[in-house]
């Protein structure tokens, strides 16, 4: 071979070698762009679930590239149909798969059914053919609604009061078990005595105008029961106050506390600062306190034995819940801030006492605004007491306290004018009328009697 027929043919290899790495560099490029993604499309399905079949239920799919097809096939011990089947001509990167039980052509009464999802996307990888997913879910079918009925109830609540109820609900596969109010507030059960019973303390807020409640017992296949709770409903009426905000009072303590938040108030007037406190800073303090007394414990009870509460020996009450106060400046006229004092004000001798009447969980021992020092105390079954403007805090969050202890001292931290006692009751986050829960009669008659009622009724 001449030396010109080498040379043609050594560049003709390597021409050879650069077009199989242009191909083999192309190559690579390609399989690693977008276009030849390798994920395979998420199904967002448990491996177990109930199902009511009553009801259809979506199952989310993903993907990078965008979904093509989708299939889907409920199965039992015997026959196997598709349910779905779905090519999407415009691809999509999130869809909703409705899944419904067949009308006819599929057997029911088996517990062991099955729904196997396909789900294959636009990638052009695997020859072209894209990426596919495949997920099984063992579907167990429930299509009973729980057993649900009221036992018995405190014969009536008041506007600003509480009364307590005891029901019965049952379900195998119990979800959630609620009392819905028609205010939006959702109440918590506490178990009961034995299996499958339920008490609760309800609250009717102060600036409600209407009360009515109801059970709400959810299972894991989304079967639901509702039961009313019926009360006879006490329209109570509270008393207007009209406060003159006087200098000496703005300048004074409105001065002193605007300092807690000096961002807020620092370019505010003397009374623009008495409404920033009396109803800004307030709801932010009475958003604590719910915070802290909202909870309830679920662990199960038989007896709740209270005594009167009464936190201060000889302490006579200088101001009454759900008072409607109105401030005004100058001239009645002048009206510059209103709010409801939501507890009561006891008054006695100078950083007095304060008694802890039924045993608690301290869950709150700080300052907090216009309340001051304060104390609150967890008394189970969702009941709370609240006590504010103390001089000395004696005990710390987390202290368990005996009926009978000194917890605290009297002062006038936070709005107070004076050395007194503010003294709140609490059910779930709603402050409620201290004066039945200071009452022995109203106290037997609607939570004692019931509780005892309810045992019997059971024990039958």
């Amino acid at each position: 071979m001449n030396k010109n027929s080498k040379k043609a043919s050594s560049l003709g290899s390597f021409i050879t070698i650069l077009f199989l790495c242009g191909i083999a560099i192309g190559a690579y490029y390609a399989l690693k762009s977008p276009a030849f993604e390798k994920n395979r499309p998420k199904i967002d399905l448990p491996l177990e679930r109930f199902w009511n079949t009553h009801k259809s239920f979506n199952v989310k799919i993903t993907d990078d590239s965008g979904l093509k097809e989708i299939s889907a096939y409920l199965s039992n011990n015997k026959e196997r149909i598709k349910i779905a089947s779905i090519t999407l001509k415009n691809p999509v990167k999130k869809y909703d798969l409705k899944i419904k039980y067949p009308k006819i052509g599929f057997e029911y009464g088996s517990d062991n059914f099955k729904l196997t999802i396909y789900a294959t996307d636009t990638s052009k990888w695997n020859f072209f053919r894209g990426n596919t997913a495949l997920k099984v879910s063992r579907l167990k079918i429930d299509d009973k609604k729980p057993d649900l009925f009221s036992l018995t109830t405190s014969y009536g609540i008041t506007r600003g009061g509480s009364a307590l109820a005891i029901f019965k609900a049952t379900d195998e596969n119990l979800k959630e078990l609620y009392i819905q109010t028609n205010f939006g507030k959702k109440f918590k059960p506490t178990p009961f005595y034995k299996e499958g019973y339920y008490a609760v303390l309800l609250a009717w807020p102060l600036k409600e105008k209407r009360f009515s409640a109801k059970v709400i017992a959810i299972d894991e296949a989304g079967n639901k029961t509702r039961a009313r709770l019926s009360f006879f409903l006490k329209n109570k009426k509270y008393r207007t106050s009209y406060l003159q905000a006087k200098e000496s009072f703005i300048n004074g303590k409105i001065t002193d506390l605007a300092e807690d938040k000096p961002e807020e108030t620092q370019n505010l007037t003397p009374t623009q600062k008495l409404r920033f406190i009396n109803e800004i800073y307030r709801t932010q303090n009475d958003a604590l306190i719910k915070r802290y007394a909202s909870k309830v414990d679920h662990n199960r009870f038989d007896e709740f034995n209270l005594k009167p509460f009464y936190p201060l020996k000889n302490g006579k009450v200088v101001g009454s819940f759900g008072d409607h106060r109105y401030y005004y400046y100058k001239n009645r006229e002048n009206i510059i801030s209103e709010s409801y004092h939501l507890g009561i004000d006891l008054a006695s001798i100078k950083m007095d006492n304060i008694l802890i009447t039924n045993p608690g969980v301290v869950v709150f021992a700080n300052y907090n605004g216009i309340y001051g020092n304060s104390l609150i105390i967890y008394h189970g079954l969702g009941l709370y007491t609240v006590y504010g403007h103390c001089s000395t805090l004696l005990k710390s969050r987390g202290d368990v306290v005996k009926g009978g202890e000194t917890a605290a001292k009297t002062g006038a931290t936070g709005l107070a004018l004076g050395d007194h006692l503010h003294f709140s009751t609490m059910v779930q986050g709603v402050f409620v009328r201290p004066a039945e829960w200071m009452d022995s009669k109203w106290i037997q008659t609607n939570i004692t009697d019931v509780i005892n009622t309810a045992k019997k009724m059971i024990d039958k």
